[in-house]
């Protein structure tokens, strides 16, 4: 190709990237080079030309030029801009075109398809039109011809009939007649019987044809009417608002669209997608189609079923108060429990194994003051963490209780964290200040350094003395826990669908997954269908805390709930749903969406991941074990305890952990794997403990956390390697060196430090350099065998597979014990 000026010009034709040189074309002496980019066309000179005599013209301002830029330059990229701006113009144009060709093209096809379907309809009706004219004429022929029959005919002389060749016109018809009969003699009776009635086909001659619907009539005499004011004949397009998913079956779209499959189909092949009905396209495709149809889009996503149970604000007027929710929290065996039992006037310590709790426990407790308070009591041992972290989620006020006789332990600062973390208002209880060794100003200085400043230290946090024992000072803390729950006023909609937090979660034997839910708003009625976490189910029975079965619980209240489908994770949020059917289609999306989150945290991606992943399984020691638990969070916290222990060399993998009693189907899943069966507060049923014996497989039994996390640490420890380390004993200089037939070299020492043995290993240094390490072949004192040498007495040593010995070498003479490792 070439330009106006007769300047060659080489390149490349479509397909050229974004960037890539695509056409280069001579200038005089200078070679320009034309770079396309994604939006316009750049022409680049080549080095050298900006040169005098190049051909460019200088243009632009000086003083706006960029330093450094010659006018040949400036010229050339202003030229340069210009034509790349005339270039996308062009584009712009040339795409215009195109579309307009398009919708030409489109309107083209559409008003011949039209004019086909119309003169196809035309040529029906013609056709029905002739074929009625046609009955019709048959019609008064018969009639005509059974008219002739009945009348005499007159006589007429045979000379008059006889020139006739052709017979009377009556004749034909009558021999159809006759036939007619003939034939329908073999007809049924119902046929005869009715042969001599009218009917309303036969009324409307349309007798043995379908009828046109009256419907059907007038938009035929509609299209005949616009045919004949030229209009056009097209029916009025009804627009739809089209939900579309993240991606939607073909026949499902033109379902929602109320178009025909067909014609879906039709223009996904013209966009280049050959699909057929049944297959599933994506977003952005059916976007483009719905609007090429004229439809509106509204997107939709798999999450938005969610929506039916967004918070709604509650008015001003709707609030009324509720009671506070307390939440007892600090280091185990500080006095927790048995300071809520004191409030309380109950015995929970006594039930507890091992005398500290395991569980998060919910309570209501009345005042002498008419007052309601919501106790919820957290555990204090370290594996309780998320526990605790939850207790403080859900609460108002947070009790700090902190034994007089032990100041601030790790897990009261982890409480501070807790509430602080939470945002919530904090009162310290120092608890044991009846005992002799009690300092509650020792635990007042240590709050100091986590930013605790009590009011006794001219701070902000109540404090309050007390005893679990005695009763001192209960009513103190009651009285500051009900003025800080004035200063917050706490209130909540009652009247509105219920929404909890789940404090709790077990599997019953009698009662199926049972829930220990906390009402924070609306009220949970008996009968309510609901959906927490994963799971759903309707309310079958409500029971409080003191095991008796109530109707409905409001605000602040802790119930047991029965009815679910499973057991739900401790943490999760309930809320009421209008019908079962969103709670099953939210409960499915949630466990679609857990499900693929564990897919994606525990997927290698690349082919280097996996031999990552492999290379570091190859190196790791595995303790596998499956837990079974008594409720939802000590599970939790197990599992938590259990990723904790393990190094580099040696990890814990929990293979499955549950809650309810051990069954066959655990018993079948450590078998499988080697694994013990950890049951902590659960037993095995009497067909697993049989299967159990039967396969070999070990299960243990648990009531103390503390138990637990020991035992599984030793098993762990085990599997470490044992550490080998060496035991200096000895040196012996080598004086002099004999041959000896069937021996080899024998070293002549004398032993100058320690003691040799036989059954030690030996190095050869020389010049303080190792030179071998081994076992002696030999060792001889005189002409005998002995099994040492005493420091100060000579020998003869001879190497095992090792000759090169010389005189005044030394031999380093050494012992390998080892010794058993234990995880910290």
């Amino acid at each position: 190709m070439s330009d106006n000026d007769g300047k060659k010009t080489l390149g490349l034709r479509g397909g050229a990237r974004p960037g890539n040189v695509k056409q280069s074309f001579s200038h005089g002496r200078t070679k320009n080079v034309v770079v396309e980019t994604k939006r316009k066309r750049v022409v680049v000179p080549k080095p050298g030309a900006g040169k005098p005599g190049g051909g460019a013209t200088p243009s632009g301002d000086p003083s706006r030029r960029p330093a450094g830029i010659s006018d040949a330059e400036m010229a050339r990229r202003m030229k340069a801009l210009q034509a790349a701006k005339a270039r996308e113009a062009e584009e712009a144009a040339a795409r215009e075109a195109a579309e307009k060709a398009r919708e030409e093209e489109r309107a083209r096809r559409r008003a011949e398809q039209e004019a086909k379907e119309r003169e196809q309809r035309e040529a029906e009706e013609r056709a029905r039109q002739k074929a009625e004219e046609e009955e019709r004429k048959r019609k008064e022929a018969e009639e005509a011809a059974k008219r002739a029959a009945a009348a005499p005919a007159p006589e007429e002389p045979k000379a008059a009939r006889a020139p006739a060749s052709k017979p009377a016109p009556a004749a034909a018809p009558r021999k159809q007649d006759r036939e007619r009969e003939q034939r329908g003699r073999g007809k049924g009776r119902d046929d005869n019987r009715r042969s001599g009635k009218l009917t309303l086909g036969q009324a409307t001659g349309g007798e043995g044809n379908r009828q046109r619907s009256m419907a059907s009539m007038k938009r035929k005499q509609e299209r005949a009417r616009q045919k004949a004011m030229g209009g056009p004949v097209e029916r009025e397009k009804v627009i739809r608002d089209v939900q579309l998913p993240e991606a939607i079956m073909v026949s499902e779209l033109a379902n929602r669209m109320a178009e025909r499959v067909a014609d879906v189909v039709k223009a996904l092949m013209q966009m280049g997608m050959m699909v057929t009905q049944n297959q599933t396209i994506d977003a952005d495709t059916a976007e483009l189609i719905i609007e090429e149809f004229g439809h509106k889009v509204t997107r939709v996503s798999d999450s938005d079923v969610e929506d039916v149970i967004k918070e709604v604000e509650d008015s001003e007027e709707d609030l009324q108060p509720r009671p506070p929710v307390i939440t007892i929290m600090g280091h185990v065996d500080h006095g927790k429990t048995s300071l809520l039992d004191a409030i309380r006037d109950a015995r929970v310590v006594a039930g507890e194994a091992g005398g500290i709790t395991q569980h998060i426990g919910a309570y209501q407790v009345k005042t002498d003051g008419g007052t309601t308070l919501t106790f919820l009591d957290t555990p204090g041992h370290a594996a309780f963490t998320s526990m605790r972290s939850r207790g403080a989620q859900v609460t108002d006020i947070v009790v700090l209780v902190v034994a007089a006789d032990d100041a601030v332990m790790p897990q009261t600062i982890e409480a501070i964290n807790h509430a602080k973390a939470a945002e919530v208002p904090m009162i310290v209880a120092i608890n044991k200040v009846d005992k002799p060794d009690a300092n509650p100003d020792k635990v007042r200085t240590d709050l100091l350094q986590h930013e605790v400043i009590v009011e006794k230290m001219s701070g902000e946090v109540q404090d309050v003395e007390v005893s679990a024992v005695t009763g001192q000072g209960l009513d103190e803390l009651l009285e500051a826990i009900a003025l800080q729950a004035e200063i917050l006023e706490l209130k909540a909609n009652p009247d509105r669908a219920a929404q909890g937090a789940v404090i709790e979660a077990q599997l019953d034997v009698g009662r199926g997954p049972v829930a220990t839910v906390l009402v924070q708003n609306g009220t949970l009625h008996q009968g309510d269908i609901f959906v927490v976490g994963e799971q759903y189910g309707k309310v079958r029975a409500l029971i409080n805390d003191k095991g008796e079965r109530v109707k409905e619980a409001g605000p602040s209240v802790p119930v047991e709930v029965l009815g679910l489908n499973g057991t739900p994770e401790a943490g999760d949020v309930l809320n009421v749903t209008e019908t079962e059917a969103q709670a099953r289609e939210i409960a499915a999306y949630r466990e679609q969406a857990a499900k693929d989150k564990r897919a994606a945290a525990g997927a290698a991606t690349t082919l280097e991941q996996l031999m990552q992943k492999a290379k570091e399984d190859e190196n790791v020691a595995e303790l596998p074990i499956l837990v079974k638990a008594d409720v939802q969070g000590s599970a939790e916290a197990i599992v938590q305890a259990m990723e904790k222990i393990g190094n580099d060399e040696v990890r814990v993998r929990v293979l499955h952990s549950g809650v309810g009693a051990i069954t066959e189907t655990d018993v079948g899943l450590a078998e499988a794997s080697g694994a013990p069966i950890m049951g902590f507060n659960v037993r095995a049923n009497a067909s697993a403990r049989n299967t159990a014996n039967q396969k070999g497989v070990e299960i243990r039994y648990y009531s103390v956390i503390y138990d637990l996390v020991d035992d599984v640490k030793a098993a762990a420890s085990g599997l470490l390697s044992a550490e080998i380390r060496e035991k200096f004993i000895g040196y012996a200089e080598i004086r002099e060196v004999f041959k000896v037939t069937g021996v080899g070299k024998v070293a002549g020492c004398l032993v100058t430090e320690g003691v040799a043995r036989r059954s030690a290993g030996v190095r050869l240094l020389r010049d303080n350099v190792v030179i071998h390490e081994g076992t002696l072949k030999t060792l001889k004192r005189f002409k005998d065998e002995v099994a040492e040498v005493q420091s100060g007495q000579e020998c003869g040593m001879a190497f095992e597979n090792y000759d090169d010995i010389r005189a005044g070498d030394v031999i380093e003479i050494f012992e390998r014990e080892e010794v058993t490792r234990t995880l910290d």
